[in-house]
């Protein structure tokens, strides 16, 4: 969409927003504030006809919130081309990469002059599922009541995604240059299997990160540290069986018996002053064909979360050891930890430009959560940070919402960062 033809499209959005605003004006608000929501959406007109664009990251997220990009199945493809659209329109260099029907990467750059790395944001287009607990909003209304936006992935993290789009407009629009370039990595399948970010590892974007800056939900506080994860599966086999005739060999009582010891293993691991100790918690399970046959298979996948510095081959080792002899242990996928330390210029950074605009001290934690990081960053050593809008907690929970005010603070916290450290 061309300049002219956006503007247009503008100005017939603010009308619209104008008139849909006075029609029930006599049940649903003031006067005075009828007036002022009316001269928002002509300046908005204005701005538009006369060029002077800017992007909204509020009215961006509900754009993106009201498209289900729930992982399984994925489909991040709509958002993606609404993101390479918004960015090209910011006049900021973007490729859209749909490697599997329906799953696509975003990549937007700012060009540095090479003096120094680059400064990569991440963030994700995915979402985790709705799931079956009612929801009191629609999840996918972008509705906005005091302060919050509300919406799946509203907090993880399609927030930080559009505060890093209008961080990126905002230093393409000042047209400052960088010593170094600006990259903005945008993913599909976080969520479950990394699988956008195992794409631009394939694509050699690895060997250009100088620094990385993680949008996951952090309350604006500062995260230096998350777990690694994980994931195995206990494989029973047994005999089918009938009451009427030969009983069989019950897989399910092997996986019942398996899980009972597991449940009682004490991974030992050295303590981490920002993290707990590792958990164990199954995920899914599965077996049996009829009701009144005795099962011959039975599958469980469990994920184990891990501190940084514990071998996870041991681990595996260890549940190996605790299985009976018809449960075969298999590793679905191991994501490993990430960690920066708190003195790291990088870090002291970011605690400085949060202290800034938050006016208090944020706090330094880490995370159970993996991120993208996990992958982008494996075998690297450069900084690593997470600041994100959302709220801690509030991932794959019903009504999961976000601070508006979070998200405006985070631009201008990317902003700042990208500035001072590219400076």
């Amino acid at each position: 969409m061309g300049q002219y033809e956006r503007g247009i499209h503008e100005v017939h959005q603010s009308i619209h927003y104008a008139f849909a605003l006075l029609l029930p004006a006599r049940n649903r608000h003031s006067s005075a504030k009828i007036l002022k929501d009316v001269l928002m959406a002509i300046e908005t007109a204005q701005e538009a006809c006369s060029g002077r664009l800017r992007f909204d990251p509020i009215r961006f997220l509900q754009q993106i919130v009201a498209i289900d990009s729930c992982d399984p199945p994925g489909s991040e493809i709509e958002v993606a081309k609404l993101v390479h659209a918004e960015l090209l329109a910011l006049g900021i260099e973007a490729k859209l990469d749909e490697f599997l029907p329906g799953r696509a990467n975003v990549l937007g750059r700012i060009c540095g002059t090479g003096e120094k790395p680059a400064l990569l944001l991440s963030s994700h287009m995915d979402t985790v599922p709705v799931g079956t607990v009612p929801w009191r909003r629609p999840p996918f209304s972008g509705e906005i009541m005091e302060g919050r936006l509300y919406g799946r992935g509203s907090s993880d993290m399609k927030s930080a995604l559009a505060a890093m789009i209008a961080t990126a407009g905002n230093l393409a629009e000042k047209r400052q240059m960088l010593k170094g370039d600006l990259i903005l990595a945008f993913t599909a399948g976080e969520s479950a299997n990394l699988l956008g970010a195992r794409r631009f590892v394939e694509q050699g974007l690895k060997k250009e990160i100088g620094a990385f800056l993680c949008g996951e939900p952090s309350d604006l506080d500062i995260i230096i540290v998350e777990k690694a994860a994980l994931w195995l599966r206990a494989t029973a086999k047994g005999r089918l069986g009938h009451v009427s005739g030969e009983p069989g060999i019950n897989a399910i009582d092997a996986i019942h018996s398996f899980l009972t010891h597991l449940y009682s293993l004490e991974l030992e691991c050295p303590p981490h002053p920002l993290l707990d100790g590792p958990t164990i918690r199954v995920g899914r399970i599965e077996g049996g064909s009829a009701v009144n046959l005795t099962p011959d298979h039975c599958v469980v996948d469990f994920d184990i979360r891990l501190p940084p510095g514990v071998d996870h081959r041991a681990v595996v080792t260890r549940v190996e050891n605790i299985a009976p002899e018809d449960v075969a242990i298999s590793i679905l996928d191991f994501k490993p930890a990430v960690e920066s330390l708190p003195d790291d210029s990088f870090v002291k950074l970011c605690n400085d430009v949060c202290t800034r605009h938050r006016m208090r001290n944020p706090e330094i934690k880490g995370v159970s959560y993996y991120s993208d990081g996990t992958v982008l960053l494996e075998g690297l050593s450069v900084p690593f940070a997470i600041i994100g809008p959302g709220d801690l907690g509030l991932s794959g929970q019903p009504d999961e919402s976000v601070s508006i005010e979070n998200v405006l603070k985070a631009v201008e916290i990317y902003q700042d960062v990208a500035t001072a450290w590219l400076s």
